[in-house]
């Protein structure tokens, strides 16, 4: 098993937003998370839910501290990620969610 967390595509970026994060067509994305993650550290895995579904990971590169929610102003951790990302092969039924939850990869 692969430790990381999940996120949630947002279904308003449609199949295309989902698709760029693992077709080449660009090279790293930004996640963000609220706070400052005590588990997760470069080399672990950003998991994506779009639709419900858990539908690939992406390695993650940098963990950058400091930034600040511009909504909010509270504070947040930028998490930057390689791209492409790896799809999964058989797509896994997965409950969206906002914000970050801790994944252990089981489904991987």
């Amino acid at each position: 098993m692969s430790f990381g967390i999940t996120k949630t595509i947002p279904a308003t970026r449609g199949d295309e937003g989902i698709n760029k994060l693992f077709d080449g067509s660009i090279k790293e994305f930004e996640f963000h998370m609220a706070g400052n993650p005590s588990k997760l550290k470069v080399g672990d895995f950003v998991y994506t839910i779009f639709n419900d579904e858990l539908r690939g990971r992406l390695k993650i590169t940098e963990l950058i501290p400091g930034a600040t929610n511009p909504k909010s102003g509270r504070p947040r951790t930028l998490i930057m990620v390689k791209c492409p990302g790896e799809k999964i092969k058989k797509v896994v039924a997965r409950k969206g969610h906002r914000g970050t939850r801790y994944y252990d990869g089981s489904d991987w």
